[in-house]
Parts: C-alpha cells; sequence; structure tokens
C-alpha cells in the first residue's frame, strides 16, 4: 500500500494541477480494474500484516542455584523426619523409603525448616519472605547480569507461586526491589500447580501483544515450601514433602527480536477441571487431626495420562511436519474407505521436535511419558537428571531441564524444544520453542557439576 500511494505522489509532484486526474481518465477500463485490484490487494496485505499478532521472543532466562549450606542430602533428611515429633513411626518408614525410590540425589535444597529438631517454629511469614527473597532475587539477579538489561524497562512482571500469596504480592516485592516503573503491569498467579510456568508464559505474551512492539515482560516461576509443609501422618499427604525442594526461575520476554535466544512458537492449554476425578486428584485439604496439606488421589496417573492425550491432539498438528501429518491423513483414509485391518497410523511426535523437557514431578511422571511417546533414555535425560540434581522445583523445573540440554551443548541453532507441565485441576500444559542462539557458556545452575551428569540412577 505504502509503495501504491507512494507512486501515486510522484505522480502527482511530475504533473501539472490536473495532471493526476488526465492520467487516470487515459486509462482504458482494464487497467482501471488492474489499478483498483492492486491497491485492493496491498490494503488487504496491509491489514494482515497490522492485525497479525507479534512474535514473543525469549531474551534469556536464569534458575536459581541454592548456597551450599541449604543442601539436604538423604541421610540430613531421614535424620530430621525422625525428629519430627508428629511423625509417626509408620510415616517415617514410609518417607524413608519414598525418598530411596524418588530419584532425587544428595544435592537437593531446602529451606530452615527442613534442619531444625523443632522446625515449626520457622513455618513464620517472615521466613516464607525469606525464602521468597533468597531464590527469587538470586535468579533475576543472574537475569538481569546476563542480559545487561535495565529493571526500569520492564513493562510487565508476572510471578506464578502456587501455595504462598502475601500481601504486598511478590510482584510489588519485585517492582520495590529493583524500583521498578509506576506504570508496570504486576500479575501474581496463585493454586495454579506444577504447570503455571507455561501460564505464566502464555499471560506475558497476551501482555506483550497488547503494548507497543518491543516491551519487555519478566516471568518469574517459584514455589515456597516454608508455609507449605505436611505435618500428619496420611500417606497421600506426605508424597510432597519428599519431592518438592528449593528452586526458582525468571525469565525475559520481549516482542524485539534483539539479543533475543529462543522465538516461542505455540502455548497449548488443557484443563479438565470439568471431570470429578481431575478436579479432585490433587487436592489441598485438612486431615482428620487438622493439618493442612496436598492429597494425592490414587487416580492421579491415570487423570495425568487422559489429561496429556487431549493435550497432544491439540499440539501435534502444530509441531508435525507437512509429511507426516500427510502419512496420518493416508491412513485415516485407507481405514475408512478400504476398511482395511490395519492399526491406524500414529503419528511420529519425534519429528516434531529436537529436545524435550517433561515437568520433573517424580519419576512415575518421568516414565509414564517416556512410555507414552516412546521416547530414549536421551530424550527424558534433562527431565531424571533435573530431579536428581534439584528435586520437585514445581514450576521451574522446565527451566532447569532446558539449562540442563544447553550445559551439555546439544542446542543448535533452529533446534524446537517441547516443554511439557502438570498440575493440578488437572492441567496438562505445552509450550514449544525455537532455538535462535544456543548459550554461549556453561553458566548457570548446572555450572560445577555438569560434568558429573548424567548419572546412573538404579
Amino acid at each position: 500500500m505504502s509503495l501504491t500511494t507512494a507512486a501515486i505522489i510522484a505522480m502527482a509532484r511530475s504533473s501539472k494541477p490536473n495532471g493526476l486526474t488526465d492520467r487516470i481518465q487515459a486509462l482504458n477500463h482494464s487497467h482501471h480494474i488492474l489499478l483498483m485490484i492492486g491497491l485492493f490487494l496491498a490494503t488487504a496485505v496491509t491489514a494482515y500484516i497490522l492485525q497479525r499478532p507479534r512474535t514473543v521472543y525469549l531474551v534469556d532466562y536464569a534458575c536459581f542455584r541454592p548456597p551450599y549450606n541449604y543442601r539436604a542430602p538423604s541421610a540430613t533428611f531421614a535424620e530430621h523426619v525422625r525428629h519430627v515429633s508428629q511423625f509417626s513411626e509408620r510415616s517415617i518408614r514410609f518417607l524413608t523409603r519414598l525418598l530411596e525410590r524418588s530419584g532425587l540425589g544428595e544435592e537437593t535444597s531446602l529451606p530452615l525448616m527442613g534442619f531444625y529438631i523443632d522446625g515449626t517454629k520457622y513455618i513464620t511469614l517472615e521466613d516464607a519472605r525469606d525464602e521468597v527473597e533468597l531464590v527469587i532475587f538470586s535468579a533475576i539477579d543472574d537475569l538481569f547480569a546476563k542480559t545487561g538489561i535495565d529493571p526500569t524497562t520492564i513493562d510487565a512482571i508476572v510471578v506464578n507461586c502456587s501455595g504462598f500469596s502475601p500481601t504486598p504480592s511478590m510482584p510489588d516485592m519485585i517492582a520495590s526491589r529493583y524500583k521498578m516503573r509506576s506504570d508496570v503491569r504486576s500479575i501474581h498467579l496463585s493454586g495454579m500447580g506444577c504447570s503455571a510456568g507455561l501460564i505464566s508464559i502464555e499471560l506475558a505474551k497476551n501482555l506483550l501483544q497488547a503494548m507497543p512492539h518491543g516491551a519487555r515482560a519478566l516471568v518469574v516461576s517459584t514455589e515456597t515450601l516454608t508455609p507449605n509443609y505436611y505435618l500428619g501422618n496420611e500417606r497421600a499427604m506426605l508424597l510432597p514433602y519428599c519431592l518438592f525442594r528449593m528452586g526458582g526461575a525468571a525469565v525475559l520476554l520481549s516482542t524485539s527480536p534483539a539479543k533475543a535466544r529462543f522465538r516461542l512458537k505455540h502455548i497449548v492449554r488443557t484443563l479438565t477441571a470439568g471431570d470429578d476425578r481431575s478436579y479432585r486428584c490433587i487436592y489441598q485439604e485438612e486431615d482428620d487431626k487438622g493439618n493442612t496439606g496436598v492429597n494425592l488421589s490414587t487416580d492421579l496417573i491415570d487423570v495425568a495420562s487422559n489429561t496429556f492425550k487431549t493435550n497432544i491432539t491439540t499440539v501435534a498438528p502444530l509441531i508435525l511436519p507437512v509429511s507426516e501429518k500427510l502419512l496420518f491423513a493416508l491412513s485415516f483414509v485407507s481405514q475408512k474407505l478400504f476398511r482395511t485391518r490395519k492399526k491406524l497410523r500414529v503419528p511420529n511426535l519425534l519429528t516434531g521436535f529436537e529436545h524435550i523437557c517433561v515437568h520433573a514431578g517424580g519419576r512415575a511422571v518421568i516414565d509414564g511419558i517416556q512410555r507414552s511417546l516412546r521416547l530414549s533414555d536421551e530424550h527424558v535425560e534433562p527431565s531424571r537428571m533435573t530431579l536428581h540434581r534439584f528435586g520437585n522445583t514445581s514450576s521451574s523445573s522446565l527451566w532447569y531441564e532446558l539449562a540442563y540440554v544447553e550445559a551439555k551443548r546439544r542446542m543448535r541453532k533452529g533446534d524446537r524444544v517441547w516443554m511439557i507441565g502438570f498440575g493440578s485441576g488437572f492441567k496438562c500444559n505445552s509450550g514449544v520453542w525455537e532455538c535462535i542462539v544456543p548459550a554461549s557458556n556453561e553458566d548457570g545452575p548446572w555450572a560445577g557439576c555438569i560434568h558429573r551428569y548424567p548419572v546412573h540412577i538404579p
């Protein structure tokens, strides 16, 4: 449209007062039609470009690396649970056996509450705030140092933390710490479970696409353990006590490709809360003694599997190459038209991505995804090693896994990464990224230990 307009202006300037009108009138009917078609097409293309959602880019990310004095080896954890007076002998045996089979290593970290005999006196609002500040400020400091971004240029802050929502909120804590602008948009997502990290990414994407080009959003994903310890004896509520560890990640998104390292391709969210089994399979409640905890239903694995299948049906058409879609279509048509007894061809999802980050929620989750997608051990290696080194860090685990892939120098320009998160509700969320610039060094949460991985987990 701009070229057509420039041509008309140029004609007007080079002609007499009525020269442009005379020239248009001199055109025959067919030329009039061609001119109108050209103007229409130019207008349509311009309107399409203006209305198309802006691409969102990941500038960089950083993960919290716990200080060494927060390390909780299995012997320390076992000794601690033996001295918690609220636990019965049966619960102590259960937690000890659970830890042995959990896939967690010797370097995962816990807040102060996990190191004292009478840890209940450390379950205070102030201790919870201290944990938040340690985790999220450390990650954000690393992110700003890596990117060189001035905090006052941040246009939106999105934080997700399911179990702790203080006043002022976590985004307010961040804005206060880094002296951000008064017009910064701030949002805190709580109660969304371990898949909230990708919900935060989608929310930030929507905010950025409504802002001027080049706007920046800071996304922080974490879980605060201090106020969420379960001190009862219901087995279904003891599992989170054993698996969850300190962790957090800070991510910088923008609609400007300048210095960007990844391009966001797709976010697909699946929520099955309309089904009662799904809704209650991860449910915060009180036990018969009044202790608050999260009850994990025996339906959890079945619910997760069904929700994951629903999510895949939406993700697959977006990530599969044309050749794989065509083969599936031919198989479907052949079965319907010719009534063949051959099984319907299952699309090979491995053709749609090079790397996969499965939420490191536990060994059962990772095993289930590996079987469902027929993944190799190398495909799920980032998830297993993240669980071993950092434990279940809730919504931030996906970023530790991405950092593992990059620390191992496996990421290449153009590689696609599929992130899969599971959470209460029940939710299965997928995010697909395309690499623009791989990491140039091994700095990050795996610095100093990446050479020891992968390790064998019996």
